[in-house]
């Protein structure tokens, strides 16, 4: 919690991802063809499953030690998530709900526009051998390109918090609950956590209804471990340094991960010196086998 302009800005207990419900694309890839995306709507099953996720998401949130809780909503414009929040709300009463927002920037990547499953097929093989996250659809999108709005999203989601324009009470406890689809659920976390493209293509999609709890650690970070067990961090594809960077988050002090980046650097270079003296040394060395080459 921190003063900024006469007010209290207060950190959310829990950012909450989770991905709308069964929709008719999921069902049957064929409704694509004559049914532009934004319209598609969710199958009896995925109303079910919407529904449900609001149950367990209310029942998350109302187990803890505080009584004084409230939620915030953010939610893509396409009517399967807006009608996954329409179920979710039914667990949560008008004291509880201080607001929700159509977002624009956490809709479903840009497939195309209609989108003929013989043709699909063909390009999501090419998308495979290219590499999810960078290739893009002919007339849509690339992860990429979803990263980049994504993160202009949580640029401006974190202005709303910093600057009160949730108009939230400060001794109550906030939960946002971001109402989306699955790749952009999964570039959020992405940036939130700095994983790199290798990582994110080791990540399995969110399943229908399903949830993530990026929940405040002791120390003030953000952890997927605070909430979701070792098991199911391993199934859905993040690596051993991945979770232990997720267990060291949950009881990190606020700021010190921008000090605790060895595993990050790894990725990039080979092991790096402890000192300038060590670094000195291993230049002079090189410099000597390139000159009795």
């Amino acid at each position: 919690m921190r003063e900024r302009d006469g007010h209290r800005a207060v950190l959310p207990k829990r950012i909450i991802l989770v991905r709308h419900g069964e929709s008719q694309g999921n069902n049957d890839p064929a409704a694509y063809d004559t049914t532009p995306d934004p319209k598609i709507q969710l199958t009896t099953q995925g109303i079910a499953q919407a529904r449900l996720a609001g149950a367990r998401m209310r029942h998350l949130i109302a187990g803890g030690d505080s009584t004084n809780w409230r939620v915030y909503f953010y939610v893509s414009p396409y009517a399967r998530t807006r009608s996954t929040l329409r179920e979710i709300g039914r667990s949560f009463s008008k004291k509880r709900v201080i607001g929700v927002r159509e977002e624009c920037r956490i809709r479903e990547q840009d497939f195309g526009n209609f989108q003929v499953q013989e043709h699909m097929n063909v390009i999501k093989e090419t998308r495979q051998r290219f590499g999810r996250f960078f290739y893009r659809f002919p007339e849509g999108e690339s992860a990429a390109d979803v990263f980049d709005r994504v993160s202009s999203f949580l640029e401006s989601m974190w202005r709303d918090v910093d600057m009160n324009r949730l108009n939230h009470n400060p001794s109550d406890d906030l939960n946002l609950i971001i109402v989306s689809h699955g790749v952009a659920s999964r570039v959020f976390m992405m940036k939130w956590f700095k994983w790199t493209v290798e990582q994110f293509e080791l990540l399995r999609n969110l399943e229908n209804g399903e949830f993530r709890v990026l929940q405040l650690g002791s120390g003030g970070e953000y952890s997927l471990a605070v909430h979701h067990a070792d098991e199911e961090l391993l199934e859905w594809g993040l690596s051993p340094d991945m979770i232990a960077d997720q267990k060291w988050r949950a009881c990190a002090n606020k700021g010190e991960g921008n000090d605790r980046c060895s595993w990050y650097l790894d990725s990039f270079f080979d092991p790096l010196p402890d000192s300038d003296d060590d670094n000195v040394d291993k230049l002079d060395e090189t410099n000597s086998l390139t000159v009795h080459s």
